[in-house]
């Protein structure tokens, strides 16, 4: 009997012994932060599409490319950790970023009331403009004003048919922005309003293309990187990484990489 005694006192002791050691442990990735762990692993985990072209995409030898990518990669070295990239699709994006799946998105999330509500933003590096588009050699539309009682090309639900709309054009179906150009250069439409990040795009691959932006909108929407709220440390990191990236004209020179235009600063 004595003999039991001792063995359950001995196990006893073992698994205090083991729980002992392991709590100072369990302590210590609790009390850290994010921004400590991120340089502890060495690894910024980053929630991407890779499929938004230009932004986050492959290449044509399969490698990750695009612009949010880039900025991404140059911030993670501001970090002094690498980035890692885990690519979902947009429908679960943002749950991935809550279930800690990644620690920030690089995707161009777009600042809104309601997400700010449940996430801390960094400083914007894109902002991007509502663009109208006409052929180059219509003279009628120089202003949004001018788009009363033409045509314009636009998909039925997106914002920029409603912003067609709301200045008395008539809506033509599309299914997207290259549609939407063909109408445009056939002279079955007068305009199209999209975003002038589609337009730069656009014509950097078709440099031909007899279409130009008549005007641009006042304000921009704004692109940033999300991060759950609580994680202040990790926000200011990106935001003076950010800071030194856009003095050093790096946000600038990746911008006009893919764009040929800075889309990394507000219009002044």
């Amino acid at each position: 009997m004595k003999k039991v005694v001792v063995w359950i006192a001995s196990v006893v002791a073992s698994v205090l012994l083991v729980a002992c050691g392991a709590t100072p442990q369990k302590q210590a990735d609790a009390n850290s932060t994010l921004l400590e762990q991120i340089k502890e692993r060495g690894v910024l985990k980053v929630g991407t599409e890779g499929t938004y072209s230009p932004y986050t995409y492959h290449d044509k030898s399969g490698k990750l490319v695009g612009y949010d990518v880039e900025v991404a990669e140059k911030v993670a070295e501001k970090l002094g950790v690498k980035a890692e990239f885990v690519e979902t699709e947009w429908d679960s994006i943002i749950a991935g970023l809550d279930a800690g799946r990644f620690d920030i998105i690089a995707n161009q999330v777009g600042i809104t009331d309601e997400r700010k509500e449940k996430y801390d933003f960094s400083t914007p590096y894109t902002y991007i403009y509502g663009a109208l588009i006409t052929s180059k050699d219509n003279t009628d539309i120089q202003a949004f004003g001018d788009v009363k009682g033409k045509k314009s090309a636009n998909s039925l639900t997106s914002n920029w048919a409603k912003v067609a709309q709301s200045n008395g054009a008539e809506i033509v179906g599309v299914d997207g922005f290259q549609q939407a150009v063909e109408l445009l250069v056939s002279k079955r439409v007068d305009l199209t309003i999209n975003d002038n990040v589609a337009y730069l795009d656009y014509v950097k691959q078709h440099p031909d293309a007899p279409i130009k932006v008549a005007a641009l909108s006042e304000d921009a929407q704004e692109t940033a990187i999300p991060v759950v709220k609580g994680n202040d440390d990790l926000v200011k990191a990106i935001d003076q990484a950010l800071k030194e990236l856009a003095e050093e004209g790096i946000l600038t020179e990746l911008a006009k990489k893919y764009f040929g235009e800075d889309v990394s600063q507000a219009n002044k």
